[in-house]
């Protein structure tokens, strides 16, 4: 059994500031005997304009916020999911939105592109957004071995899409990961019910960490970061604060569960 813990923040425009609060929360997860912590998309900037995250993108494997994740995560010996950042492509206008994880060395031993950008129009907020403008999409699909179990990686939008849930749950994951900057108006709709669904139908572990408040830009996040267990179960849930949760990753339930009720066994392919 190991444990897991996921951060909330309000990230503002000041790098610096950003990076001193998840330094904070980081140690404080590392206390409670987490090995793994996630942090939430965008941790390091969310700007006053889409435009302003490529002023701080970097190349992969280089760069002060990757530095600071390296030499965080080697002094607090503990795993970090460090949520997302803007990684340089082929396209100057474009950087792909990357969660980078390390291990106890500080070491960057993978990372996801998120693969599904919200390019949407939310009437009933009068809200519309365009994140392709600025952002390319992944195409990989990344699990990975972790002191917590196989953990499957998606990022925010991802999570309205289960085809790809179902393409990381055929590698056996017993876990899935997922920074977040759900908006307040989807996740007061949809963000418990999608979180469990996603939990439920593929009898995995949830991790979310989301991003919360009013930002920079006038864009409100929804919080409540969750950790869900493999019957859809909320083991812990932080409302609308800043702070982490922690919870134990059983992968005997996780065993047992499928055992007893064999759904994954029927997938075709």
């Amino acid at each position: 059994m190991g444990k897991i813990a996921a951060v909330q923040m309000n990230s503002s425009a000041d790098v610096d500031e950003n990076l001193n609060k998840a330094e904070g929360f980081i140690r404080e997860a590392a206390q409670q005997g987490a090995e793994v912590v996630v942090l939430p998309e965008m941790f390091a900037m969310m700007g006053k304009h889409e435009s302003d995250k490529l002023t701080i993108k970097e190349t992969l494997g280089d760069g002060p916020i990757q530095t600071w994740l390296s030499k965080t995560a080697g002094m607090n010996n503990i795993w970090v999911i460090a949520g997302t950042i803007p990684i340089s492509s082929n396209d100057p206008n474009r950087a792909f939105a990357s969660c980078l994880v390390y291990d106890t060395y500080g070491s960057q031993v993978s990372h996801y592109n998120k693969l599904h950008l919200f390019d949407v129009d939310i009437r009933a907020a009068s809200e519309n957004y365009r994140e392709s403008e600025t952002t390319l999409a992944g195409w990989d699909i990344i699990d990975i071995e972790s002191p917590v179990g196989q953990m499957g990686f998606a990022v925010c939008y991802d999570v309205r899409f289960p085809e790809l849930f179902r393409l990381l749950i055929r590698r056996n994951v017993d876990l899935f990961v997922l920074p977040s900057a759900f908006t307040e108006a989807t996740g007061r709709a949809h963000w418990h019910s999608l979180l469990r669904c996603r939990a439920i139908e593929n009898l995995s572990y949830m991790v979310a960490a989301c991003q919360v408040g009013k930002h920079a830009n006038g864009r409100r996040t929804y919080g409540h970061s969750m950790i869900v267990d493999p019957w859809g179960d909320i083991l812990a849930e932080l409302p609308e604060e800043e702070g982490i949760i922690v919870a134990d990753i059983d992968l005997a339930r996780v065993k047992q569960l499928r055992r007893e009720f064999p759904v994954l066994e029927g997938l075709g392919g």
